[in-house]
């Protein structure tokens, strides 16, 4: 006997799948939100997609290991050089943020 599904599967969701992804490169689904008074792209990438890299994280300034699953976002009107790579909690944390991160002398400027 196969286990049991809590939630049946509705075929109209209306929660985003992995074929709202525009370009399946990354393993993750794509929406558009709206941020600081401007549309962004945000991009939710899945850890085995983010092997071999490591990103730090404007909201924490703390690095994203590799195969961790993060947030890619960008200004829809930014191109390559503006995505950045949050952690989810830091992206979704955004607005409770303070805007100057704490630094320690030795810490790489990025």
């Amino acid at each position: 006997m196969s286990p049991r599904r809590n939630r049946p599967k509705a075929a109209g969701s209306s929660g985003p799948s992995a074929e709202d992804d525009r370009t399946g490169r990354y393993g993750g689904f794509q929406s558009t939100e709206r941020w600081q008074g401007e549309e962004w792209s945000v991009r939710h990438v899945a850890g085995a997609s983010a092997e071999g890299k490591t990103y730090r994280c404007p909201g924490c300034d703390q690095l994203i290991p590799s195969a961790v699953p993060h947030v890619v976002a960008w200004p829809d009107h930014a191109g390559v050089d503006d995505r950045r790579h949050w952690h989810k909690a830091c992206w979704n944390a955004k607005d409770r943020r303070t805007t100057r991160v704490q630094r320690s002398r030795n810490a790489p400027r990025f």
